[in-house]
């Protein structure tokens, strides 16, 4: 619980800071867009003030509809100032248009007498705050009229046109933000979910090997009665049930603390030890089953002491499950070997065997949870995937390697890599 509100506040003040950032960069860049917008302005204003000095046109129209003369014109006053404002309003966006100009804008045409003489003037009243850019203007219409005039540039949505020109910044910063709260939604869900399966597979492994020991204490009472009664020739098969059964113990309180071993718990109970005895007698009990099920099992223990910092529970369990996989995945024909050897302050058990082998592409998971080869001769063998994750926990947990060789159709070669213990780690321990 945690560790899990641990993950939410880094999760939340991650994406509250990125949009921070993401602020923090669009507010730069309204500072250039206006900065830029400025320089466009400016450079406008300079070239409307200069074609309205002199007469043309325009400003021949305009000062007809200032001071009311129309001769020479068959038009209505009214309708020379609707042409006014018509013109005037085209000339004005020509000129913003090429200095890179495209918000809307408005404008009025006043005198020193206040009197707007044209004017588009509609949202800008409509509006708060709109940007004014003011234009004193001098040459003919103040010559003609012997007054002064003014002309406004009104921009009353100039905030909306500056955020336009960062749509290129805005809406991919949007996309990518929503994006990335949307993985890390997901990954959290995906992760909250894995540990969901995970307690729900260690509940049913607890259940599971609860339930086996029931019948695993029957199986070890029924063998010491038949013990009393039994005749030489059934003693050795009563002692290697006897045996099996005990390893079968072993294995159920070991897979009970299996469940730990996702939770990072410390499960071992490591000391110093000779483990070539042990391994003798995993490799005896093997035999022994070998013989039973008619295949071939040579081994090999090289070396007069295998000394090891190690829990032999485990270590035995795990090269049990190795030989048990050998045995479960032989060919007709079977051969099954294991070898022991000491190699620059190493210890390599190799386990081999002539069986069915393993493609290339699934040796690399074969050592995942859950993970099985289901394909060709595998489906009679059943399992659920634990077997070689346990081994590779274990020998990690000894600070070891473990390796695989497989050939379809040739064999399999697994070797695990445990370090000795030394004096000198034993010095540094104390």
């Amino acid at each position: 619980m945690k560790y899990r509100n641990l993950i939410l506040v880094i999760f939340a003040v991650s994406v509250i800071g990125l949009a921070y950032v993401q602020y923090r960069y669009l507010r730069i860049g309204l500072n250039l867009a206006e900065v830029q917008f400025t320089q466009k302005i400016g450079q406008s204003v300079r070239e409307i003030k200069s074609d309205l000095y002199f007469e043309n046109e325009l400003t021949h129209l305009v000062g007809m509809s200032v001071t009311g003369n129309n001769a020479g014109f068959r038009m209505s006053l009214d309708s020379i100032a609707d042409a006014s404002t018509y013109f005037m309003d085209a000339f004005l966006s020509g000129k913003l248009t090429e200095n890179g100009i495209k918000a809307d804008f408005e404008y009025r045409l006043y005198g020193s007498d206040s009197i707007n003489y044209l004017s588009t003037l509609d949202q800008a009243q409509k509006t708060t705050n709109p940007l004014v850019y003011s234009i004193q203007l001098g040459g003919y219409l103040n010559e003609l009229t012997r007054k002064n005039f003014t002309l406004d540039l009104v921009f009353p949505n100039v905030h909306r046109y500056f955020l336009s020109q960062l749509n290129g910044l805005i809406i991919p910063s949007l996309i990518f933000l929503v994006f990335i709260i949307l993985v890390i939604l997901w990954v959290l869900k995906s992760f909250y979910w894995q540990r969901s399966v995970i307690t729900t597979t260690n509940d049913f492994i607890n259940n599971l090997t609860h339930e086996l020991k029931t019948p695993v204490f029957s199986i070890g009472l029924a063998t010491k009665i038949l013990a009393e009664n039994s005749s030489e020739s059934q003693k050795e098969m009563i002692d290697l049930i006897r045996l099996q059964n005990e390893k079968l113990k072993t294995h159920i309180d070991k897979v009970l603390e299996l469940a730990t071993l996702d939770k990072k718990k410390k499960i071992l109970n490591k000391l110093e030890v000779d483990y070539l005895p042990q391994l003798s007698q995993t490799a005896e009990m093997f035999a022994k089953l070998c013989k039973l099920e008619h295949i071939q099992f040579d081994y090999q223990l090289s070396g007069d002491t295998y000394p090891l910092y190690a829990e032999v529970a485990h270590l035995n369990n795990a090269i049990g499950n190795l030989l048990d996989n050998a045995m479960k995945y032989r060919s007709d024909d079977a051969s099954i070997s294991l070898s022991a050897y000491l190699e620059m302050n190493k210890l390599v058990i190799e386990v081999s065997d002539n069986g069915i082998g393993i493609a290339p592409e699934k040796s690399k998971k074969i050592f995942d949870k859950y993970y099985r080869v289901s394909e060709g001769d595998v489906h009679h063998a059943k399992g659920y995937g634990l077997g070689l994750y346990y081994v590779k926990q274990i020998v990690q947990m000894h600070s070891g390697k473990i390796r695989l060789n497989s050939t379809p159709g040739k064999g399999t070669q697994v070797q695990v890599i445990l370090p000795l213990y030394t004096s000198r780690q034993s010095s540094k321990s104390k």
